[in-house]
């Protein structure tokens, strides 16, 4: 055993894979007890905020503030105010009122702006121009001069005996605040999703949930090949062509449309991440009976066996004591194999709508369908499905290169 152990970690590729996937199960466990949130806690009013570091403005005004003389803050409040649809309006607006478009530079905020304030008047009309269009026009203008404003903000309170608002407080455009200092602050490496939840949070949740449902399919469908494979391999006769028989039908018909149309019947209240994964492990058996019963015909006439059999022990014993450590690497990689099958076949249950019912646990592929659902791909919001994607392709990847290296141990062919 030691001696295999340690042959298995001298591969390359089987400590690349195994190092990544170890790596996904730490943070799956770790993540959690650090960050103890409900991975389907609301924590924005709003879809899709971007990543970043979250301060409370009200706390902001009520911290310590330090006056940092930064040449470049305004042009860079400026830029990261004024959007791509906000630069493309504004050419299109100076193109329709007779500016040379080569002169037009989207990119040169500076340029961009002065050319706006010298040229722009709201009761200019514009040939063809709506009235939405003018009067979104007239907004941008509105915003526009706010951010080329050069004062302070004053912070006003209203008098409880007047009624007037009286300034009680003044804010410049070169004070800052310590984010030490302020009392909330939310950090979203991942920003938030369709609904308001972390989605670094849920996506760690949905991690673990996705990776039970890969391990009790894979091993579903493993221990039902297995059993069924070694019967029919050592067995034969009516007992291998009725198990084949079966084997067969199930190899017909396409499993991933077997996996839709039993979803669909279950019903969306009784899909938990249970059901959906023994569905999946009913549903993926029968390429692991078929290899198994290949490798059992191979070794069931081997001198060992026959010698058992000479001895007088039972079917059973012989399957169990003679044949299964012969084949116990293969069905090490199968498992890992079907694991990997398992997660991806969820995954793709769930974007079409029926994998595990949405009001409990959120796993990957419930992540990529609400993401669909509210065109996050079409938004370009990336962070409501791109880091899913990542995660999905990392676990696929690591099992995958796991059980090559396994292959390359076991697999006499490809030994060096």
């Amino acid at each position: 055993m030691k001696h295999t152990l340690r042959q298995i970690f001298r591969s390359g590729k089987f400590v690349f894979g195994f190092s990544i996937f170890v790596g996904i199960l730490l943070i799956v466990i770790i993540y959690p007890l650090i960050i103890t949130n409900h991975p389907l806690e609301i924590v924005g009013q709003g879809t899709f905020f971007p990543p970043g570091v979250y301060v409370n403005v009200y706390d902001s005004l009520g911290s310590t503030s330090y006056t940092l003389m930064l040449e470049d803050a305004a042009a860079k409040r400026i830029a990261s105010k004024l959007s791509e649809g906000d630069r493309t309006a504004i050419k299109e607006w100076l193109v329709k009122a007779g500016i040379p478009e080569g002169e037009i530079d989207t990119a040169d905020t500076e340029k961009l702006l002065d050319q706006w304030v010298n040229n722009y008047d709201p009761n200019k009309n514009i040939p063809g121009m709506t009235n939405a269009k003018r009067n979104y026009f007239i907004r941008l203008n509105n915003s526009l001069k706010g951010l080329l404003s050069t004062e302070g903000v004053s912070i006003a309170v209203k008098n409880t005996e007047t009624g007037a608002l009286e300034e009680s407080d003044f804010v410049g455009q070169s004070e800052y605040v310590n984010v030490s200092q302020v009392a909330s602050v939310r950090v979203l490496p991942l920003g938030t999703d369709n609904f308001g939840r972390d989605v670094l949070t849920e996506l760690v949740a949905a991690t673990r949930v996705s990776l039970q449902i890969g391990f009790v399919a894979g091993t579903i469908a493993t221990l039902i090949g297995l059993a069924l494979g070694l019967l029919a391999g050592y067995v034969g006769g009516l007992v291998d062509d009725i198990i084949m028989f079966i084997t067969n039908l199930f190899t017909v018909i396409p499993t991933f449309v077997l996996l839709i149309l039993i979803s669909f019947s279950i019903g969306q209240d009784k899909r938990g991440p249970f059901a959906i994964a023994v569905v999946i492990g009913l549903t993926a058996w029968f390429w692991t009976a078929r290899a198994v019963r290949a490798q059992v015909i191979s070794l069931r006439n081997r001198d060992h066996v026959n010698l058992s059999k000479l001895s007088g022990h039972s079917i059973a014993h012989i399957i169990i004591a003679d044949i299964l450590p012969y084949i116990a690497s293969y069905v090490v990689m199968a498992l890992i194999l079907q694991i990997s099958a398992g997660i991806l076949a969820e995954a793709g249950l769930s974007i079409l709508g029926l994998g595990p019912r949405t009001t409990e646990v959120p796993t990957l592929g419930l992540m990529m369908n609400w993401a669909m659902i509210y065109q996050a791909q079409i938004l370009g919001k990336w962070w409501a499905y791109f880091p899913v994607i990542v995660v999905i392709a990392l676990i696929a990847f690591s099992l995958n290169l796991m059980n090559t290296g396994l292959d390359q141990v076991f697999n006499p062919a490809l030994r060096d």
